[in-house]
């Protein structure tokens, strides 16, 4: 009679290994552990990059506070929408049709409340 379980069957002790290694790292899915690794280190660098890109969004709104602020106590318009096609423009040449839908973005939090 068997000792173990794994020895009467031993296609199941390969499925418990194998099921072991595609669980290698809950929350990432990676199958092994070196993939885990390295998506781990990869998501760390990306949360530390969209905190920059955080605090520079919020440093383009404070300057862009300042000109609108300018503009509007000189007597323009708050938005000078030619400025805007240029920054769609830069958007776009540089990232592609998604960089126009950033761009948007990125203008509608810059510009405050109209």
């Amino acid at each position: 009679m068997p000792t173990a379980r794994t020895s009467a069957h031993p296609e199941t002790a390969a499925h418990t290994a194998a099921l072991a290694e595609t669980t290698a790292r809950p929350g990432t899915g990676a199958r092994t552990d070196d993939a885990a690794d390295l998506i781990t280190g990869a998501r760390e660098r990306i949360d530390a990059l969209d905190d920059r890109i955080i605090g520079l969004i919020r440093e383009r709104t404070a300057v862009s506070a300042v000109i609108q602020e300018a503009r509007i106590t000189s007597g323009g318009r708050r938005v000078n929408l030619s400025r805007e096609m240029e920054v769609l423009g830069h958007y776009r040449d540089a990232l592609g049709k998604p960089g126009t839908a950033l761009a948007m973005t990125l203008l509608e939090l810059c510009r405050g409340r109209v």
